[in-house]
């Protein structure tokens, strides 16, 4: 069984602008990283443009939303468009946002494909997507394309109940927002708090389906790893998922310049393989990663490494 890594050369024109932290270098640092001979192994495709994105994207989103989002796009050749203060069109973007959300849905295509040899799949994307509510935009994310994948699986594969696991070091509040009411779909997240977007408190449970295990400023590694162990990890046994997928932020990172939590690269090597172990007991190993935050290259570079290497030697 093999690890499937999803990515795609468009990825990089998503031009956020000057001194933006979301910026194209975070792919070509992971591609630096991913093409040493350790990563061999990987099968490697590009995201997909498919034709049912748009479909897929109104699982998690209003039409008119999906509108404003298609009504903001650059024409070529042109500038950038704001959102808000963070969140950034250029002309490429519209192509990025879209085969991000494609790369999504492909990797849960061939995740439950029982004929596939993928037993699981990172998707290396921008731009981000879980602080994408329903109807706005944010946080660098326009669409929620953790929300969106496990939507589309449910509803395409017929899997009962999907469960997102977070630990980027801002709350998902957008995959909180679209999963609140819906006891089929779980939502776990650790995070930095207080922090932008300012949620994620513990008293925050939707309808018993929502597991936040906020952390302070300068917690480290046993911090984090209890707040697996004594929350999020008997949460996701509860929920008994039949497929993960994973909101794989590394700005949880001690060199991440947005935020002041300390973890190092064995902290998300650590988070990664109890994931994968508890997948391979309760789902069948099916595990779909996507790419969230991160913004120290050599950091993130490193640290999704460890991540993809994890999943490599649990396929």
């Amino acid at each position: 069984m093999s690890t499937l890594l999803i990515t795609h050369p468009c990825f990089v024109d998503h031009d956020t602008g000057p001194g933006h932290p979301e910026r194209p270098d975070r792919m070509r640092a992971i591609d630096k990283v991913l093409r040493h001979e350790f990563y061999s192994g990987l099968v490697r495709e590009e995201a997909w443009f498919r034709e049912d994105a748009e479909e897929s994207i109104l699982r998690a989103h209003p039409q008119r939303y999906l509108d404003m989002v298609k009504a903001a796009r650059p024409e070529p050749g042109g500038g950038r468009v704001h959102l808000d203060g963070d969140t950034v069109m250029s002309p490429g973007t519209w192509e990025a946002a879209i085969r991000a959300v494609g790369a999504g849905l492909g990797a849960v295509d061939r995740v439950l494909d029982k004929k596939s040899n993928i037993k699981n799949a990172f998707c290396q994307i921008r731009p981000c997507g879980h602080h994408a509510e329903a109807e706005r935009a944010m946080g660098f994310c326009l669409f929620a394309n953790a929300a969106i994948a496990g939507m589309y699986a449910r509803e395409k594969h017929g899997v009962e109940r999907v469960a997102v696991v977070d630990f980027d070091v801002h709350h998902g509040n957008g995959t909180q927002d679209i999963f609140w009411s819906d006891k089929d779909l779980f939502f776990a997240s650790t995070h930095q708090m207080p922090l932008f977007p300012g949620t994620g408190a513990v008293s925050e449970t939707g309808v018993g389906n929502i597991c936040n295990a906020p952390l302070r400023s300068g917690d480290g590694g046993e911090p984090f790893r209890d707040a697996f162990e004594s929350r999020i990890f008997p949460a996701l046994k509860n929920f008994s998922p039949d497929l993960i997928v994973i909101s794989a932020g590394f700005d949880a990172h001690e060199a991440d310049p947005l935020a002041s939590l300390r973890l190092v690269e064995a902290d998300f090597l650590w988070v990664t393989e109890k994931l994968l172990a508890y997948a391979d007991k309760q789902c069948e190993g099916r595990v779909v990663s996507m790419l969230e935050g991160g913004y120290d290259l050599t950091a993130l570079a490193r640290s999704v490494g460890v991540h993809v290497r994890a999943m490599m030697e649990a396929g």
